[in-house]
């Protein structure tokens, strides 16, 4: 049986080893902290997609007719 060693007195090539071995593999869950936008906030790109849905469905109501 191996003798036991504080952390803090191991070689930097154990540390290395033994903080590999502790760490372990997120899956599908991603470790980064999110939060959701804030919806009063304005948003460019929601204004701009609009603009574009209401000139598609002119175009598409001037040729249906």
């Amino acid at each position: 049986m191996d003798k036991y060693i504080p952390y803090e007195e191991l070689s930097k090539k154990e540390k290395r080893r033994l903080d590999s071995q502790r760490r372990t593999i997120w899956g599908c869950v991603s470790p980064v902290t999110r939060k959701p936008e804030n919806s009063k906030a304005y948003n460019r790109n929601k204004a701009r997609n609009w603009r574009r849905e209401d000139q598609f469905r002119a175009f598409l109501f001037a040729f249906s007719a």
